[in-house]
């Protein structure tokens, strides 16, 4: 998969450091990939949440941090929309 928005991972990373390793395995997993469905997700991030849209919810660091992004299947492409707490999305979701 290719990733469209690396800077917002980069910019989260450098002020969360407890982060950074999962979002680096993450990053490595994901342009290793070559997801064509929400299962294929599903079957290697079991917690992961699918929206309308094609919008991907991923729980970072157990549900810490949370991982908003959009997958464009047939282009093998997930764009990162958000990351940031769980407060935060809570806050961003009301």
């Amino acid at each position: 998969m290719r990733i469209v928005g690396r800077d917002k991972l980069d910019e989260f990373a450098g002020a969360h450091a407890d982060a950074r390793p999962w979002i680096e395995n993450w990053i490595a997993d994901t342009e290793a990939a070559r997801w064509r469905t929400s299962q294929d997700i599903k079957d290697r991030y079991a917690s992961v949440s699918f929206l309308a849209g094609n919008v991907v919810m991923f729980n970072v660091k157990g549900n810490h941090y949370r991982l908003e992004t959009v997958v464009a299947y047939n282009t093998g492409t997930i764009a990162v929309r958000w990351i940031g707490t769980h407060a935060e999305y809570s806050k961003r979701a009301n």
